[in-house]
């Protein structure tokens, strides 16, 4: 029975369906009235019917309750056995899952454990490297007695020869034989030889540095008797001491022939154990022994501030040792196959290491101290030039080869100067240092003050200069012999670029702002502008400013004449370097090397070299410079005219006013020869020229005040004589006066500065002296004057006429005849 029909006959009776169907029933039984007698009959079979359904329904709810139980039974049995056979199927999966597992390699679990077959495997595997490791050992077993067999065979023979070293020489074969047995093999990095023979290859090199070891040993212990290290007096040394000594340094000098024949010698061309004789290196040793001793432990002598200290110590050494090298080494040498070799030389070169390895060591700890690192470069170059000047170079050693005769050597500094990044801190330790120095001297008190000393050779070009220019000159000379040494061109010219031309341009600077700011602020150079601010005045809308004392008077040429000296005297300095030798071979080397020129052509502050074949250039390194400073040379001494020139000009107006003829009365007596009015400006002027011939050279002051004094007299010739009113006889007496007395004042204030006497003071005034003496003239003379000129005389008799009447000549026809015409009495 199906689940359906059993939850059909579960169904509840539908009542209103059983009445339908029991009225159809009903119906059909009893169809009319008259069929009502049957209905007795249909209530007795039907109650009949409902017993026997009755009985029917009983049964069947039994069978269905027992049924129901059955399968409720049956089902929780069934469930049971799924679930049993759930977990079993679970069991099973885990079993083979681990099943599974079990089989998977190694290779691609390496956190699982290898499988049998991978077990075995690795036993055979580990079984042949093994065998592999056995070999090795074997071989390398071998090679090791060899080597200690090698070593014992020397030990035991007095006198080296080719039978000596039989042993080292199976030694090499046997490394050879392995070498070739075993071919290079590939991996994923290249081509790599095995270890084996890499490591034998190491016993034989160590090997051979034993035996070489063992006799270095028995020459040391010989030359230990003779006093070395210390200085060796060989003559007075016992013959058995000096016997043992010369056979233990001819048996390495044996060893070492034989190992250049049997190609022994081990290392590259940077190794130092090829490199020198074995005997002399031998004796190094113990040299090598004191100096760590002294500068490579805990003692006084190892401090790093005191490079001087190794430095002297190893060219006392050399300079100790070199008789007995010449004396007692050089003849062992002549009678081996080293004849070309210089003893002295040769122990010089082996005890250059010990200052490379000092120097290697203590350079990174002096990088953040820059005057230690400095000092130690420079005692560095020092030595360099001592040792050179001992006599060391490299022709007759063993690193130079016996034809080579233009090997250089580097010199010990270049194991500093090489390496760029300690090169470079003392680029930048060297800048600070300077840009310090220099900012402290502008910053001084005394700076700009004019020192007594003068330099420029001869008297008449003395010059003075200002404090700041001579520790200036003084700083750049400073750094200049810190760095000549150098060797390489590229090297100074770093320093050049670096470090002295920013001191020499900001130093330009200076000057030339102060110069702007003169100019500025003097009333002599300030031009009127329309709405501008004035710097003196009191009125609405001005700046209260009074300027006048920082420029006017011999305050204010006091600080043109500084600017001057200070520029004058680096110029002169420049002028000197470009001619020194260090800067012309350098601006040779620049003219000549392409990386260089092209690093100096990218400097504006640098000249740009000429041609590259020119053999010698044409300018100097300077000529920048040189051009700059004297324009500001020129710029100040136009200014020192100006500012003279100007401030006396304006004292002259009041003069000029009080003589003018509108001023003038003819019924008047006549006026005094020298007017007071003219007295404060021919003071102020003789001021400026004392000072002037204090403060400057012979040569300079005289080339200004021939341009102080012309200037002002053609401005006296103009206002006073050419460009004004008629005048009369007495005035042009009065201005003849005044004119003389000009020269006076001038002469006065020079007293006897310029060589030449009163001719030297006048000449420049010539001008005005002529123009006075023509319009002071009278009689016979002023007419003789007035009609040569507008006569029909010709030039060089009216020349001639003029010059013996003035004694000048430098004014041409036409100025005297208009000088003539102010006159009121010519008539002309």
């Amino acid at each position: 029975m199906s689940v359906q029909q059993i939850k059909s006959l579960l169904t509840v009776p539908d009542w209103q369906a059983s009445n339908e169907s029991a009225t159809q029933c009903l119906n059909e039984s009893i169809p009319n009235l008259k069929s009502l007698d049957q209905l007795d009959t249909l209530l007795q079979l039907a109650q009949i019917r409902h017993e026997d359904l009755q009985g029917q329904l009983s049964s069947s709810n039994e069978q269905i309750r027992t049924l129901i139980l059955d399968t409720r039974n049956s089902a929780k049995e069934h469930l049971t056995t799924s679930k049993e056979l759930s977990l079993l199927r679970h069991s099973l999966v885990d079993e083979l899952s681990e099943l599974s597992n079990e089989l998977v390699s190694v290779l691609y679990d390496e956190n699982r454990q290898p499988t049998l077959l991978e077990d075995i495997e690795t036993l055979h595997r580990n079984l042949k490297e093994l065998e592999s490791v056995k070999g090795y050992v074997q071989v390398i077993h071998h090679g090791l007695e060899l080597s200690e067999s090698a070593v014992a065979q020397v030990k035991a023979t007095t006198s080296i020869s080719a039978s000596s070293i039989t042993i080292f020489q199976d030694l090499e074969k046997f490394v050879g034989k392995v070498a070739n047995s075993c071919a290079d093999i590939e991996d994923g990095s290249g081509q790599q030889k095995l270890h084996v023979v890499d490591f034998l290859e190491k016993v034989r090199d160590r090997t051979w540095m034993d035996i070489k070891g063992a006799l270095s040993n028995s020459l040391a212990a010989a030359a230990e008797k003779l006093g070395w290290p210390m200085g060796v007096n060989y003559a007075t040394a016992a013959a058995d001491d000096k016997r043992a000594f010369e056979d233990a340094f001819m048996n390495l000098l044996k060893l070492q022939t034989i190992g250049k024949t049997i190609g022994a010698e081990i290392g590259g061309p940077d190794n130092t154990e090829k490199n020198g004789l074995y005997p002399l290196q031998a004796l190094v040793i113990p040299v090598s022994l004191r100096f760590k001793y002294h500068f490579e432990g805990t003692r006084q002598t190892n401090r790093l501030d005191k490079p001087e200290w190794y430095f002297t110590h190893v060219l006392n050494v050399a300079h100790e040792h070199r008789q007995f090298m010449e004396l007692v080494i050089q003849p062992l040498l002549h009678n081996s196959e080293y004849t070309q070799v210089h003893a002295w030389r040769e122990f010089a070169l082996l005890l250059l290491p010990l200052l490379s390895r000092k120097l290697r060591k203590t350079i990174p700890a002096l990088l953040q101290t820059p005057s230690v690192l400095a000092h130690t470069i420079y005692q560095a170059l020092s030595f360099d030039a001592s040792f050179t000047e001992e006599g060391f170079q490299l022709q007759g050693t063993s690193v130079a080869a016996l034809d080579d005769e233009d090997v250089k050597w580097d010199g010990i500094s270049n194991v500093v100067l090489g390496n760029q990044h300690w090169f470079q801190a003392w680029i930048a330790g060297e800048q600070k240092f300077v840009e310090d120095q220099y900012h402290e001297i502008i910053g001084a008190a005394d700076a700009w003050g004019i020192s007594d000393d003068t330099e420029g050779g001869s008297q008449t070009t003395a010059l003075k200069s200002t404090n700041s220019a001579r520790r200036i000159k003084a700083l750049f000379e400073q750094v200049t012999d810190r760095y000549s040494p150098l060797p390489d061109p590229s090297q100074r010219i770093h320093f050049l670029i670096s470090i002295q031309l920013p001191v020499l341009d900001s130093y330009l600077s200076r000057i030339t702002s102060s110069l702007d700011a003169f100019e500025t602020l003097s009333l002599a150079f300030v031009r009127a502008v329309p709405g501008a601010l004035s710097l003196g005045g009191k009125g609405e809308g001005t700046v209260n400013v009074n300027t006048e004392n920082l420029t006017s008077g011999v305050e204010g040429i006091q600080r043109l004449c500084k600017a001057l000296l200070s520029a004058a005297h680096v110029e002169l300095a420049l002028e000197s370097w470009a001619e020194d030798l260090f800067f012309l071979e350098l601006w040779s080397d620049i003219h000549h090397n392409p990386a260089l020129r092209s690093r100096v052509e990218a400097n504006p502050l640098l000249p740009q070299p000429g041609p590259p074949d020119t053999e010698v250039p044409a300018d100097t390194i300077f000529e920048v410079f040189i051009n700059k400073y004297t324009g500001v040379v020129i710029r100040a001494e136009n200014m020192i005219v100006q500012q003279v020139t100007n401030e006396v000009e304006t004292r002259l107006k009041a003069h000029f006013a009080s003589s003018s003829p509108a001023n003038s009365d003819t019924n008047a007596p006549e006026p005094p020869i020298i007017s007071h009015t003219l007295l404060a400006p021919l003071t102020l002027l003789s001021a400026y020229l004392s000072f002037l011939l204090t403060a400057l050279s012979q040569t300079s002051f005289t080339a200004l005040y021939r341009r102080i004094a012309t200037h002002l007299a053609e401005h006296i010739f103009h206002r006073q004589i050419l460009f004004r009113g008629t005048f009369d006889h007495s005035e042009g007496r009065r201005i003849l006066a005044e004119c003389e007395f000009c020269i006076e004042a001038c002469q006065d204030a020079i007293s006897g500065g310029l060589p030449g006497g009163r001719g030297r003071v006048e000449a420049p005034w010539g001008k005005l002296l002529q123009a006075g003496r023509l319009v002071a003239l009278e009689g016979d003379v002023w007419e003789k004057v007035v009609d040569c000129t507008f006569g029909v005389r010709s030039d060089e008799e009216w020349e001639d006429i003029i010059r013996s009447t003035t004694g000048y000549s430098e004014l041409s026809r036409e100025v005297v005849g208009r000088i003539l015409q102010r006159r009121e009495d010519c008539l002309a």
